[in-house]
Parts: structure tokens; C-alpha cells; sequence
């Protein structure tokens, strides 16, 4: 059963449920439910017409589920409603549903929660990590948020804030996840381009393109990861870099700059420079002052320290990174959860010649990496500086 095919359907089966009268959180555990009927049905026998077919279970499965509830009258209504057998109707909701979980009744960080979820079709342990909260909490968030738009009219859509936030989380866990959610994160942010005349928008898809243009270069043959610097930029799709670096311009060019511009505009440095050796360094320092006082985030310092470290040597970049550590105490190597603070605390040390607290705080970034590659990679730069120092 191809996995991939299940989840890009999904929203389109999802979106036909809501469009029939099906309430959202209703409609989203129906779909589930279809899901979990295919895994089941489709090896031994796969359907000639696998969205119709996940129509029809879905609905089916809401059906069941309406039968025990109290609405009696509604339900034979909608029996009524059963799409007809044959080719389901080949309409994209998507990004039309991305809107509808943004709505005005939700706060945004439970949409954004509701629509990796329901839309995007992130675990709810993928989207903790994004928000860097334990799962039990985002289970109960997005328990909220289904509770909340329950029997609710999705005559209101949410802000386009909102939705370019999701887009972004979406991108980010198929650009270094375990779910490929990139390209359809970049088809959705396109979509929006063409419909909304916004240069946050125009930044975001600026973003995606320039860093999807670096993909095929950022693992091994092996599946092992390659560092930025490392990359054989040959590689790189000079013809995504060269459409990014563009629509970034035009957006910049407006003077409503905000953060999506600001990281676009750090990617496209990386992305111009030949060499690793001639990145601009200094300038994607500068950039990363504008990131910051955008949003105060303790990722984005945690990035400028790494830049401080290459435009001003390794011992500013620790300088910078316990600058970090004084404002967010949570944030230290010990036990936090920012992820990759103790990695970039290993290569500063390892940059600085401090070689035996590189290797120790790359084995300990290596416990806390989430994804195997990245634990692979952390664990053989800990061996190198472990091996160098025994000889």
C-alpha cells in the first residue's frame, strides 16, 4: 500500500465531508477511520479508484458514527446525501481547508496544532516537537480545538497569519522529517501567491523554493546527512534559486518586511555564495538582527549564534550562545528543549580547539536528536573527535 498516495488524498476526502454538511471534527475522525479501513482492505485488494473509494468509507464511517448521536431527523437527511458510486470528483479543498481550521474560534496556535493534524497529516508527536512541547500537551490542544469547531460553521476563515504558519511548520517537518510534506507545502504556498497579493506570502514561497533547491544535496547516498558546508552545490537547483531569489526581491522591494522576507533573504546569501568559504557571513548576521527583533525567538538567536561564530570567530558565536542561555535559562545544553543547542555547542567548542567538550556535547546532542539520520551524524562526529584525541 503506497502511504504517500493515502496522505495526499486525504485532505481531498476530508474536504468533500465538509462540503456535504459534515462538521469538521466529525468529518476528521471519519476520514481517520477510512484510513485505518484501507491499511486493512487495500493489500489484498486495492480499488481501481482510491479517492472514491475513501469517499465512500468515510462517509459511510460518519454515518455510523451520526446513527449514535441524537440528531435523528439530520442523519436520515444526509443518508440521502451518499455520493454515488463511480469516479470521485477531482476538486482541491486543500488550501480551502487550511482556512477553515484557521477560524476566528480557535486561538492561533490551536488552528495551527488542528491543521498539521486533521489537514496536514503530522503525528501529534511531530508537531510537539515543532512547538517544542511534550505530546500529552498537544494532545490536549488539538482534543481542545476539535471540541471548539465541533457544530460550528465554517463561514468565517481564518487569517492568512495563520495559515502561512502552518504552511511554514508543514514545509519544515517534509523538508527534515519523516513525512515528504515539502512539495505539497510548496504547491499549497503557490496557490496562496496567485489568490493573495501579500509579500509575506511571496516571502514564504520564497523560503520554500530556496531551501527545496538545496535537497538533493543534503544527504549521502548512504541517507546520511551532509552539512550546509559540505554540500556539492552543484547540485543545487539553480533554476528554483534563481525563481525564490526573484519573487524575494519584489517582496523586499515593498518595505513591509517581516519574518518569512528576513529568513528568505538569509537562504538566498547561502544560496549565492559558490563556496562554503565565501558566504556572506556578516550580512546574514545583519539579517538575523531583523529576524530577531521580528520575533524574539529563541531558534532564531540559536541560528545568529552559529553566524556570529562564522563572521566573528568561534568564541563570539559562544559568546552569543551564552547571551542566549542568560535570557532563556530553559534553553541551556542540559535538558533542553531547543533543538540543536547542544549541537551548535559542539561545533563552536570543536571550531574553538576545545576538542574534548565538542566530543562530549556531540554525544549528548546525539541522545537528544529526534530523527536517525541527525542522531547518526552527531554520533560519528563525537567518534572522529574521540578517535582524533587517542592518537
Amino acid at each position: 500500500m503506497n502511504e504517500a498516495l493515502i496522505r495526499s488524498l486525504t485532505p481531498g476526502v476530508l474536504g468533500v465531508l465538509v462540503r456535504r454538511g459534515a462538521d469538521f471534527a466529525a468529518a476528521e475522525d471519519a476520514v481517520q477511520d477510512a484510513l485505518i479501513e484501507a491499511v486493512r482492505v487495500w493489500p489484498a485488494d486495492p480499488p481501481r479508484d482510491a479517492k472514491g473509494w475513501l469517499v465512500t468509507v468515510a462517509w459511510r464511517k460518519f454515518l455510523d458514527a451520526t446513527r449514535a448521536d441524537a440528531a435523528r431527523r439530520r442523519r436520515e437527511d444526509l443518508v440521502e446525501e451518499e455520493p454515488a458510486p463511480g469516479p470521485a470528483a477531482s476538486v482541491d479543498d486543500t488550501l480551502q481547508l487550511y482556512f477553515l481550521c484557521a477560524h476566528p474560534s480557535l486561538t492561533p496556535s490551536s488552528a495551527v496544532a488542528l491543521t498539521l493534524r486533521a489537514v496536514g497529516g503530522l503525528t501529534t508527536r511531530q508537531i510537539a516537537q515543532a512547538y517544542l512541547v511534550p505530546e500529552a500537551t498537544m494532545a490536549q490542544r488539538i482534543s481542545r480545538a476539535k471540541r471548539t469547531v465541533s457544530g460550528v460553521r465554517f463561514d468565517q476563515p481564518g487569517d492568512v497569519a495563520t495559515v502561512l504558519r502552518v504552511l511554514y511548520l508543514v514545509f519544515n517537518e517534509g523538508y527534515s522529517g519523516d513525512v515528504d510534506l515539502a512539495a505539497e507545502a510548496i504547491r499549497l504556498t503557490r496557490q496562496l501567491a496567485a489568490a493573495i497579493d501579500h509579500p509575506e506570502v511571496a516571502g514564504l514561497l520564497a523560503l520554500m523554493l530556496l531551501h527545496h533547491a538545496r535537497r538533493a544535496s543534503r544527504t549521502a547516498p548512504d541517507g546520511s546527512l551532509v552539512p550546509l558546508a559540505e554540500q556539492d552545490r552543484s547540485r543545487w537547483d539553480t533554476e528554483a534559486i534563481a525563481e525564490g531569489v526573484e519573487i524575494l526581491q519584489a517582496a523586499l522591494a515593498r518595505d513591509r518586511l517581516g519574518e518569512f522576507q528576513a529568513q528568505a533573504a538569509i537562504a538566498a546569501l547561502h544560496a549565492d555564495a559558490p563556496t562554503a568559504e565565501e558566504t556572506d557571513w556578516v550580512q546574514i548576521v545583519e539579517w538575523y538582527d531583523e529576524l530577531a527583533g521580528l520575533t524574539d525567538s529563541p531558534v532564531v538567536r540559536l541560528n545568529r549564534a552559529v553566524a556570529v561564530g562564522e563572521a566573528d570567530g568561534p568564541r563570539a558565536g559562544l559568546a552569543a550562545l551564552a547571551e542566549l542561555d542568560a535570557s532563556s535559562p530553559g534553553s541551556s545544553s542540559r535538558g533542553s528543549p531547543l533543538p540543536r543547542h547542544t549541537a551548535v555547542a559542539a561545533y563552536l567548542h570543536e571550531r574553538d580547539g576545545d576538542l574534548a567538550t565538542a566530543a562530549r556535547l556531540y554525544a549528548e546532542a546525539a541522545h537528544q536528536a529526534s530523527n536517525l539520520a541527525e542522531r547518526d551524524y552527531l554520533t560519528r562526529q563525537a567518534a572522529r573527535l574521540n578517535t582524533g584525541r587517542s592518537h
